[in-house]
């Protein structure tokens, strides 16, 4: 079963009391082009990367869809002014991450037994307890980020003050280790590129094996080397964010709809980019690739 965060971010609206009524038809279609596209993709018949093309096209005319019908063209401008916090058209990613998780595209999946999706994924653990604390209180507390997508296995801890576990004096939790974690935005600016910095160091300390990485649509900052961070890699989906001037044209329903034509253009030539995509899922088949190194071959090679 695949997470679905952008179905709930639909259903969510549905039940918005903030929602315009003349609104609630266009979400109610948009939830029917949901079913369609999810669907469409569960029906694609190809392996590979011809499967992640077909899952990538199938993306794109979905997300155009959301962008276009339901809230550019909405008469109102709820739903334009408050898309990035109702995640209506930015969690179509976080949804969409997931189907590239399959044996058809990683064969070796067939043999692995992982979660992916958004997770709460484990970054420490901490004790809360002090030296007069009774030895019923280690109180264990774990921290975890919240990550928009994981590659991820649930793992169990437990701590106590006595080595046999005593059911009243054991704090015991599970925690989602993620060994691939990514982040992602509509607009990337600096502020959020600092924050992943901040996060990514946090996983790798968690997991020293992880891979964490950035995934944007648009980039709203001048591109800042990763050299010093533990961020593996920024990837952009789409190109440039358009610029203050051009979004203030868009603020009105009124300008949106005269302009529409010139939007439509500039969604069109920045789709969701196959080959970036298609670098992601060359990244994690590396990741299943890489074994620990054999003894006579470092030895002959000179080198690890």
């Amino acid at each position: 079963m695949r997470p679905t965060p952008h179905k709930s971010k639909l259903v969510e609206l549905l039940k918005n009391s903030k929602l315009p009524e003349g609104d609630r038809i266009s979400v109610k279609e948009a939830i029917e082009r949901y079913k369609s596209w999810i669907g469409d993709m569960a029906s694609v018949d190809a392996t590979g990367d011809e499967l992640v093309r077909h899952l990538v096209d199938l993306t794109n005319d979905y997300k155009k869809s959301v962008e276009l019908d339901l809230i550019w063209d909405s008469e109102r401008d709820f739903l334009f002014r408050q898309r990035g916090q109702l995640k209506i058209d930015n969690s179509i990613i976080e949804e969409f991450l997931p189907w590239l998780i399959d044996p058809r595209v990683i064969p070796v999946l067939a043999e692995q037994d992982l979660y992916a999706g958004p997770a709460g994924a484990f970054a420490a653990a901490y004790f809360s307890s002090s030296l007069t604390a009774p030895a019923s209180g280690i109180s264990m507390k774990v921290r975890r980020k919240d990550q928009d997508f994981t590659l991820s296995r649930r793992a169990y801890v437990k701590a106590s003050f006595k080595p046999d576990f005593p059911a009243g004096a054991t704090s015991s939790m599970d925690v989602w280790l993620a060994y691939v974690a990514a982040e992602c935005k509509t607009n990337l600016d600096k502020t959020m590129f600092q924050e992943a910095s901040a996060t990514s160091h946090d996983l790798k300390v968690a997991v020293p094996a992880a891979r964490y990485y950035l995934i944007c649509e648009y980039l709203d900052m001048t591109p800042i080397s990763t050299a010093g961070t533990d961020i593996d890699e920024v990837l952009i989906l789409r190109g440039k964010r358009l610029g203050s001037h051009k979004r203030k044209e868009y603020s009105s329903a009124a300008n949106r709809k005269r302009l529409r034509s010139e939007y439509v253009d500039y969604i069109e030539a920045n789709p969701i980019r196959y080959d970036v995509v298609q670098r992601f899922v060359d990244h994690l088949r590396s990741l299943f690739e890489a074994k620990d190194p054999n003894e006579e071959d470092v030895v002959v090679k000179g080198y690890f």
